[in-house]
């Protein structure tokens, strides 16, 4: 058995949900669409929006997840207007690395790792957050948060989760260190791909456990809507603490 305590939320387990290991139809399309862009040259034009989302088979809500997930990975830029579309994407430096993280093996030492990586740059990013958020960027985090909240109230597990990756990858897009940002979502994503099974505490219960990571993380964006860096820095310690990962 492999423990790491520095982990952080699901606080659930995605066999729990009948999820374990299997990619979402988000996942699979850009799979799909990183298989195009891997065999044309930078700056190729892939199609348009809607054509590569009909070539894929999926819905438009589905495939707006599925070009964030391609923009996040490097694979392909957008461009706007008359002959704009999805285009190959050059792959830079960071986009390579964040290749790299994503090939990393789907083991469980390997995202036992990532996870404990990726809980070492979460001060960074929420000190970048502090000194970057605009307004609307806390709005834009609050509304993450009420998805975490909604899905905690109806016991909606899969929902919660994602609205908390979704929220962790809003607070990356405020930093200006590309290169931070680059490298921490390639380990949110690769988490997010083969997530572990994550326990609450002992002799805390698995609702009450999603309700209190709620009530952490709302905490944590009134403390950066304050700019409160000392009580910000005090609840991301917090944050990276209080759940377990186990290998069972």
């Amino acid at each position: 058995m492999t423990t790491d305590k520095n982990t952080d939320e699901p606080a659930l387990r995605r066999d729990d949900w009948g999820q374990a290991g299997v990619p979402s139809r988000a996942e699979a399309a850009a799979d799909l669409v990183t298989g195009f862009a891997s065999r044309v040259h930078p700056g190729t034009r892939l199609g348009t929006k809607d054509e590569l989302r009909a070539r894929c088979g999926v819905s438009v809500g589905t495939f707006n997840e599925t070009l964030r997930l391609l923009q996040t990975r490097g694979v392909v830029t957008v461009q706007r207007g008359p002959g704009g579309g999805l285009f190959a994407a050059e792959q830079t430096p960071m986009a390579r690395l964040a290749h790299s993280v994503l090939a990393l093996d789907a083991s469980q030492a390997d995202v036992v790792q990532a996870l404990r990586i990726r809980n070492a740059l979460e001060p960074l990013l929420w000190q970048d957050a502090l000194w970057n958020a605009s307004p609307a960027d806390i709005r834009e985090l609050r509304r993450h948060l009420e998805r975490m909240e909604t899905a905690a109230e109806t016991g909606d597990a899969n929902a919660f989760t994602r609205a908390n990756w979704r929220l962790h990858a809003g607070v990356a897009d405020l930093t200006p260190n590309a290169l931070l940002c680059s490298l921490y979502v390639a380990l949110l994503d690769l988490v997010e791909r083969h997530s572990l099974a994550v326990r609450p505490q002992p002799g805390v219960l698995l609702a009450q456990h999603i309700h209190d990571r709620c009530r952490l993380h709302a905490a944590l964006i009134d403390t950066l809507d304050k700019r409160d860096e000392a009580a910000l820095m005090r609840l991301v310690a917090e944050h990276d603490t209080t759940a377990t990962a186990t290998d069972e």
